[in-house]
C-alpha cells in the first residue's frame, strides 16, 4: 500500500529491523503450506503460498510477519 493514499508523515513512524542481523530492507517471499485431500474442498492435495516478508540480507522473517496461525504451528 502506498502510504502517500492515507497521508502517512514517514518522520511519524518507526522502521522495522531484522529481529536476526538488524537489516531494514526486505522482500516478499511466500511462505507454502500444504492441505490434506480429505480437508480440501475438491478432495484434491493443494498447496497454498501465503506471502511474508524476509529479509533481504540474511533471509531470515521476523514473527510479527508470519500469521498467527503460521506462528502457533512452527
Amino acid at each position: 500500500m502506498d502510504p502517500q493514499q492515507f497521508n502517512i508523515d514517514l518522520s511519524q513512524t518507526t522502521p522495522v529491523h531484522c529481529d536476526k542481523c538488524h537489516h531494514e530492507h526486505f522482500t516478499e517471499v511466500s511462505l507454502m503450506r500444504k492441505l490434506s485431500p480429505m480437508l480440501s474442498p475438491n478432495g484434491q492435495p493443494a498447496l497454498i503460498p501465503i506471502s511474508v516478508f524476509a529479509c533481504a540480507k540474511c533471509g531470515h522473517v521476523n514473527e510479527e510477519f508470519l500469521p498467527k496461525e503460521a506462528n502457533d504451528s512452527l
